[in-house]
């Protein structure tokens, strides 16, 4: 119509036509501007938030993978919502930087003494810029880069908003959690100093190797008007504001530096006149102890010139990549975005053994356990990253595909450093068989018969090595092999392997679900490429293994999947039926299409029933009815966020598209809520309240993100 209107007769027109025609072109030109800032918008909104500590947004920064440094990363979490706290930067091992003002005599640092508090304008994975007021007419803006693994800058402007001419005095702090010697460089205006980071009992059992002996920087821009250090230990019983209060009115800790010292501080006074702005920056780096100070200081200078500004427009075309959806709740926009932050945050660059990007759990808190490397389970996280990057996410299976034995066995977890077999009473331990599924998964998005030959080609060895070792009894059913309980990805407190028996002695509905599902993958592989017959043969396959399933794992008197014991297919271990423990388990063979309609209407029994599954936040691991069900304990009842998204997925598969909605709005209820609390995602969530728990920022639940972009689809 547009097209239409534009194009008028152009032969022999009447005068006016003239005016029509400009007023056309205006018309076009005026939609296609707004067409595309519409579109640029959508795309940038990270970059335009208007965000307070009421808002669900993830504030937890690290460096993006192109410079990421395994042995020595250190990523950071914005303080800015506790009243009782600094607003500064955070970390669990690598110190804290935060900011103490200064205004006619009155010393001002935690929020709940600021005029106003924090406003976010823009928060990427790896940078964030907000304002705030710690008096009534001074404002503060603040950029934090994180650069890379060792070097952070901090960007602070102050700006004059009343009509008087002042004097703002500007304290940066930098305190770690241990004492240390310092150097201070007057020549600089910085401190150096030597301290350690020392590895947790799982990195040293694994030999991690990462860098324990380091030295840190600490630089201001300009000549501080003084300097000090202080023999301040952050506990619950320090008052931080009386502590620094007393230490600033100190003559003698002017210019001066304290033995063993645990907290530093510049002392900056910025005249502003009405209306002016002034700008400081702090830099903070570590590398290892051998290091020169030169390297440091040249790296330091370097950034205090850095355009932080070119990482945001670097981030918005990152960014682009992800669908733009059209949401009328701004909740879920903010944790749409805010998920493939915390995915892209924990991709690293190749290092070590890893000849291609792969991911860690988390970079800040980073635990050994969470540090080694990937595997299947969270790498049901690419579902949703390779919709940001395409090529990163093919590249973190490469990892995969690169570590593969020749038999075709991949191990427990694969990292930079690590190649985790866990041999267990003789037997290999492998990662619960979801690799081919993933693999499929993400062509599915990328479209890359490249990457499909090399999946496809893996994965068939994966498969045959994976069979072959996990059905001892060749009855065509798997049980769990290796370390059963952690190849089973349901390491802790289960019901079943804590009341009745290791998971190596029974053939279940989760590890033959999935190999359903890795043989529906390789046929649909296969046909991609192809290779018909190939294809036929993968898919008998499938209907043969869940014909058994239905045959031997299905309980007609209760309607629901269940563990048998592998020796004699019955329900029955050490007790008559002691088997019969209602777990999520149950209802993987919606995901994988195995159950029969029957079969899945009578699962929808147990599914929608309050008293067992169909909680306030989801579908909890264990049925609420049993007596070990704890909606905040591990896998006895909490909600992860990737068996939510597999059950989800059933559910449409299904056409139970109503259902499924509702799923995925009491799952996201939680995540947004704690989002809103403590600015971060979690490893699990609760059943029944607004709780989350055991270790933040955990790239899993980045999966939040694939069920909006399904929900759109529908």
């Amino acid at each position: 119509m547009i097209f239409n209107l534009f194009c008028v007769n152009q032969s022999n027109h009447p005068p006016w036509t003239d005016n029509l025609r400009s007023i056309n072109l205006l018309f076009f030109l005026s939609f296609i501007i707004l067409l595309t800032f519409g579109n640029i918008y959508s795309q940038n909104f990270l970059s335009n938030l208007n965000a307070t500590k009421i808002d669900p947004i993830y504030t937890t920064y690290a460096s993006a993978k192109e410079r990421t440094n395994y042995k020595l990363d250190q990523a950071y979490l914005l303080s800015w919502f506790d009243p009782e706290k600094e607003i500064g930067f955070e970390s669990k091992d690598g110190g804290n930087i935060f900011f103490a003002f200064k205004l006619d005599g009155e010393i001002r640092i935690q929020l709940k003494d600021f005029y106003s508090e924090p406003v976010i304008t823009s928060s990427y994975s790896d940078i964030v810029k907000f304002y705030y007021c710690p008096y009534k007419h001074i404002r503060i803006e603040a950029a934090f880069l994180v650069y890379d693994s060792q070097f952070t800058v901090l960007s602070l402007k102050a700006v004059n908003q009343s009509n008087n001419d002042i004097d703002l005095e500007i304290y940066p702090l930098f305190e770690q959690s241990q004492m240390f010697d310092l150097e201070f460089n007057i020549l600089k205006n910085c401190f150096t100093f030597k301290h350690n980071k020392i590895r947790d009992s799982w990195m040293k059992e694994h030999s991690i190797p990462y860098l324990e002996n380091l030295k840190s920087i600490f630089m201001i821009s300009e000549k501080p008007k003084s300097f000090g250090s202080y023999q301040f230990l952050r506990d619950k019983t320090t008052d931080t504001l009386n502590v620094l209060q007393k230490s600033f009115s100190l003559p003698k800790l002017k210019n001066s530096i304290s033995e063993n010292s645990s907290t530093v501080s510049f002392h900056k006074i910025i005249h502003l006149k009405p209306g002016e702005q002034k700008e400081i920056r702090v830099v903070r780096g570590l590398e290892d102890a051998s290091i020169s100070d030169d390297h440091l200081l040249a790296k330091c200078d370097q950034l205090m010139n850095e355009k932080i500004e070119k990482y945001i427009f670097d981030n918005e075309k990152i960014y682009s990549s992800i669908p733009t959806l059209n949401f009328s709740d701004k909740q879920k926009e903010m944790i749409y975005w805010n998920a493939f932050s915390l995915i892209r945050q924990c991709m690293m660059k190749p290092e070590g053994e890893a000849k291609f990007n792969y991911y860690i759990f988390s970079r800040e808190p980073k635990w050994g356990w969470g540090y080694g490397g990937q595997v299947f389970h969270e790498s049901l996280s690419m579902l949703a990253y390779a919709y940001m990057d395409p090529e990163g996410a093919m590249n973190s299976q490469r990892v995969y595909f690169q570590r593969q034995r020749e038999d075709g066995y991949i191990n427990y977890r694969t990292g930079p450093y690590l190649n985790e077999e866990i041999i267990y009473n003789g037997e290999y331990t492998s990662s619960a068989p979801w690799f081919n599924y993933i693999n499929y998964e993400i062509f599915k998005i990328t479209s890359d018969k490249n990457f499909l030959k090399e999946a496809y080609n893996s994965g068939k060895r994966f498969y045959n090595w994976y069979v072959t070792h996990r059905d001892s009894n060749n009855n065509g059913l798997c049980s769990w092999g290796g370390h059963a309980e952690l190849e089973s990805v349901r390491d802790a407190r289960v019901a079943v392997w804590d009341k009745v028996g290791w998971a190596s002695n029974f053939e279940g509905p989760d590890a033959n679900s999935m190999i359903v599902m890795e043989e529906k993958s390789l046929s649909a592989m296969a046909l991609r490429l192809g290779l018909i017959e190939e294809s036929k043969e993968w898919e008998m396959k499938s209907q043969k293994r869940s014909a058994l399933i239905n045959e031997y794992l299905w309980d007609e008197e209760t309607e629901f999947y269940y563990n048998v014991n592998k020796s004699n297919q019955s329900f029955s271990f050490k007790t008559y039926n002691d088997l019969k423990i209602k777990e999520i388990i149950g209802f993987l063979p919606l995901w994988a299409g195995v159950a029969k309609k029957e079969h899945a209407e009578g699962l929808l029994k147990s599914l929608l029933n309050k008293d067992e599954f169909w909680r306030r936040f989801g579908i909890p691991t264990l049925s609420a009815k049993n007596d070990y069900y704890n909606p905040i304990g591990y896998w006895n009842g909490p909600i992860w966020i990737q068996w939510q998204y597999l059950i989800f997925r059933g559910l449409i598969d299904y056409g139970y598209k109503d259902l499924a909605k509702q799923l995925a709005e009491k799952v996201m209820d939680n995540v947004i809520n704690q989002l809103k609390v403590d600015h971060s995602f979690w490893e699990f969530y609760s059943a029944d309240d607004y709780q989350a728990g055991w270790n933040k920022a955990y790239i899993w639940s980045g999966l939040i993100s694939r069920f909006l972009i399904d929900l759109d689809s529908l």
